[in-house]
């Protein structure tokens, strides 16, 4: 009986619960499978927070944007965004795989290695759940490659997007400067070049880190962020007045510093031409300061554009106060005297360039003005008592003239040096407009058969500087090169009450009419 009971009844009933097993073993299999997919899901989320949110060493399969000469994080879907689709994918993998394996392995050591119950229990279940383990990774498969896909999907829409964005910013940046008349960049006052876009220092004080180009792109769409985390704006339409940042040549051979207004307004460039001791420098002083006289009166408003052009221009309204001579203008390179005349949309960014004498001499010397080729306004300070004429029709019986204020050096040299210069480098002179400005007027007040008879009137100083000082030609010659000639005698001083002579602010509101 035992026998019958062991080797028929048993087998028997174990066939049978063995058979009645197999209606749940899909069930179980599909249960087994979709804990596998949840548990897949689960921390493929994990890896994801991981990898785009905490950034901690054990998600870091790929080192990030950082190499050692950049300045600036990059824009996360300039580089950062396709770093992380590739952890992601790296990661992902690896992540399938070792969740794949472990299940395999539980299963293993739970139902064969070290069963809990009777292998003949244990033994169809574990089977059971490898069915399930396979059906649950072949399913994941899909699943995680649909979330992959969706994200790459995500990460090339958001990139084209971001680079469109970028590119769109830089078309309405370059449009704004070239509605300032600016298409070619800002003028550079110390090295005379013409700056695309200007470097800027980070304005943190304890980092000061110089960011050669903020544009939008790489680095930020409107705001870049520094290696230190401070915000730059990435326009110069972003920057409001007060936080203008201070730019920075970008040529190799400069690097000095541009006026913080650069790029924000119209530029003019005024080139004072003239020999030395001609009277250039009294007069762009008594320029700036009749332009001072004006904005108090009412008139537009003027301030200077940098530190130095406020410290030289301080000590220019001093000399024009106690109605002394400046010195000698040094033949150095000289840095543009900037200011600003105007408010709001009518604002515009002036640069006078006052050059030594000796370098419209010499043609070496005068190659490196190169300014002089953006230049559309000229004006040439033509001393009347540097003309032989003068001191021959002199009254020996008037007022005495003292000869060492006069220039050494011959007017029509000197324009004439100074034209065939600007020609040679490419502006057109017949487009440009001069302004002829006759200086030392206040010298020879006393001697009125030295005067035009209407100082003021354009044509007749022409013809007092044709008839009586014998310069027909270098006015024919003007005439011939220039679009548009003006005459003005200029008296570039100021009486006790800091009032510049009433010659200067019309010579100044023709110069700066456009």
């Amino acid at each position: 009986m035992s026998d019958i009971l062991r080797f028929i009844i048993v087998p028997a009933l174990y066939l049978a619960l063995l058979l009645l097993y197999l209606l749940f073993v899909p069930v179980i299999a599909a249960l087994r499978g979709a804990a596998l997919v949840s548990e897949l899901l689960w921390r493929y989320c994990r890896l994801l927070n991981g990898v785009l949110r905490l950034r901690t060493p054990e998600f870091v399969t790929i080192p990030p944007y950082r190499p050692a000469d950049e300045r600036a994080h990059r824009n996360y879907f300039f580089g950062p965004a396709t770093r992380d689709l590739r952890q992601l994918l790296m990661q992902g993998r690896r992540l399938y795989v070792r969740t794949v394996t472990d299940a395999y392995r539980r299963v293993t050591a739970d139902q064969f290695t070290a069963p809990s119950m009777h292998r003949s229990a244990s033994v169809p279940y574990g089977l059971t759940l490898y069915l399930g383990l396979g059906v649950g990774a072949a399913a994941a498969v899909p699943v995680l490659g649909l979330l992959l896909g969706l994200h790459a999907l995500g990460v090339a829409l958001l990139t084209a997007g971001a680079r469109l964005i970028a590119l769109t910013l830089r078309a309405a940046d370059r449009a704004v400067m070239i509605l300032r008349g600016l298409p070619r960049g800002m003028l550079c006052p110390s090295c005379f070049e013409r700056v695309p876009y200007p470097a800027y220092d980070c304005p943190r004080a304890t980092c000061r880190r110089r960011h050669a180009d903020i544009r939008p792109g790489t680095f930020g769409l409107f705001r870049r962020r520094c290696a230190c985390d401070e915000r730059i704006p990435t326009l110069l339409m972003l920057m409001s007045r007060d936080a203008r940042l201070s730019g920075y040549c970008v040529h190799e051979h400069c690097g000095k510093s541009m006026n913080p207004d650069a790029g924000h307004m119209p530029e003019l460039i005024l080139p004072l031409i003239g020999g030395r001791a001609a009277g250039k420098t009294q007069l762009m002083a008594a320029m700036v300061k009749s332009l001072e006289n004006t904005a108090e009166n009412g008139g537009p408003a003027i301030r200077l554009a940098d530190p130095e052009s406020t410290a030289n221009q301080r000590v220019l309204n001093e000399v024009l106060e106690i109605q002394g001579h400046t010195r000698p203008t040094q033949k150095t390179l000289p840095r543009a005297h900037s200011f600003v005349r105007g408010s709001g949309r009518a604002e515009r960014l002036v640069h006078v360039f006052d050059t030594a004498g000796e370098r419209f001499v010499n043609r070496e010397e005068t190659d490196a003005l190169r300014y002089i080729r953006e230049a559309r306004i000229f004006v040439f300070v033509l001393d009347p008592m540097a003309v032989d004429a003068f001191w021959t029709r002199l009254d020996p019986a008037g007022p005495k003239v003292d000869r060492t204020l006069a220039s050494t050096v011959d007017p029509e040299d000197v324009f004439s040096r100074s034209v065939q210069t600007v020609r040679t480098m490419g502006t057109r002179l017949d487009k440009a407009r001069l302004a002829v400005a006759v200086s030392k007027r206040d010298l020879l007040t006393g001697q009125p058969a030295l005067l035009p008879d209407r100082p003021d009137d354009s044509d007749t100083t022409r013809d007092w500087l044709c008839e009586r000082l014998g310069l027909r030609n270098l006015l024919r010659t003007m005439d011939l090169e220039f679009g548009e000639v003006r005459f003005f005698c200029t008296a570039a001083v100021a009486d006790e009450e800091g009032r510049v002579d009433p010659s200067v602010g019309v010579f100044v509101d023709w110069c700066l009419h456009e």
